[in-house]
């Protein structure tokens, strides 16, 4: 038995790369069970909705899921606890027979918290290499994404549809990206025009207002999306640009945009570059609009169909659920986790 802890009641990233991993489990024959706080409800359904058994643990806060969570490990639990972020890694610090898997890079006060999470677990695993070297005794599991339908994005047209997908934050380098757009735009006036899909959960309170002042120059060009489908975001978009301005422990967007055959361009924060490949040939320097604003000039210009081919192929070996899945069970493998194991 592997039972899955989410670190959050709401449907972020790290909750549905949990599901993810407790669906390639069940590929693989693992008998899994999944626990997170009962309200707001979002994880426990999308949980039941794939038919996992689901624990709904009777917690509407944090401090509260954090002490349901250690008497239900204490009192219930059988077999391997598979800690999906440092919130359960903290609710069952001691506790044996325990993997502790990160999404982000712990940081400031969560470093401390990272240091008592990590207390007797058989394993530290976070979803890229880049991020396993600054935490050492890490290993690197790294994340997966669906192939999405691609679509003929080359060549592109005279007017060339940037889009930006992820949440609507400075962090994630919109003001970055706003400042490349109006130089973009005063060299090539009207070639350009900027879609940005996302919503701004998540991001702190005074995001919003920097993120318009950016954006005022450029209003006329740029249309809010709100959140959209990923398949549908590359569908209706010619470049993706992915300007992100701190560090990113993966970029799952890149791995769909490399599914679907979409043109992108990169930041090179943190393991963006890992993801997209040494070879990739369209990367800026992390909150660099002059370069980005260079990088987005070179792809409308030069993208070609070979660098499609390889990024899809990238994908196909790296980040399909296949590969994915594969990883997850190599893992359980190298731990010596086998059915029934203590």
């Amino acid at each position: 038995m592997i039972t899955l802890a989410a670190n959050n009641p709401t449907l972020g990233g790290g909750e549905k790369m949990l599901l993810e991993l407790a669906d390639a489990l069940r590929c693989a024959g693992r008998a899994v069970t999944v626990v997170a706080p009962e309200a707001p409800g979002d994880m426990v359904a999308a949980s039941r909705r794939r038919d996992f058994p689901t624990v709904a643990l009777p917690a509407s806060d944090r401090p509260g899921y954090l002490r349901a969570l250690r008497r239900w490990d204490a009192r219930q639990r059988e077999g391997l606890l598979w800690c999906g972020g440092l919130v359960p890694g903290l609710a069952t610090a001691g506790h044996p027979n325990r993997i502790l898997h990160l999404h982000q890079l712990p940081q400031g006060l969560h470093q401390a918290v990272y240091r008592i999470s990590r207390t007797g677990v058989r394993a530290v695993v976070v979803p890229s290499q880049t991020m396993a070297r600054l935490l050492p005794g890490s290993r690197a599991l790294p994340n997966w994404s669906d192939g999405l339908a691609p679509r003929e994005h080359l060549p592109f047209g005279p007017v060339v549809r940037l889009g930006y997908l992820g949440r609507i934050s400075v962090a994630k380098g919109l003001p970055t990206l706003a400042r490349a757009v109006r130089l973009l735009n005063d060299e090539h006036p009207g070639r350009f025009r900027l879609a940005l899909a996302g919503e701004p959960r998540f991001a702190p309170k005074d995001d919003a207002a920097a993120i318009d002042e950016a954006l005022a120059p450029i209003d006329a060009i740029v249309d809010r999306w709100g959140w959209v489908d990923p398949e549908r975001f590359f569908a209706d978009t010619d470049l993706a640009v992915f300007p992100s301005a701190s560090f990113e422990s993966f970029g799952l967007v890149i791995a769909e945009a490399m599914s679907a055959r979409s043109p992108f361009v990169i930041s090179d924060a943190g393991a963006f570059p890992e993801v997209a490949g040494s070879d990739h040939p369209y990367v800026a320097a992390a909150g660099d609009a002059t370069g980005l604003a260079r990088a987005v000039a070179s792809a409308a210009a030069t993208y070609t169909e070979a660098v499609l081919d390889a990024a899809e192929d990238r994908w196909r070996r790296h980040y399909s659920p296949e590969a994915g899945r594969a990883r997850v069970i190599r893992l359980l493998d190298d731990l010596g986790i086998t059915e029934g194991a203590p």
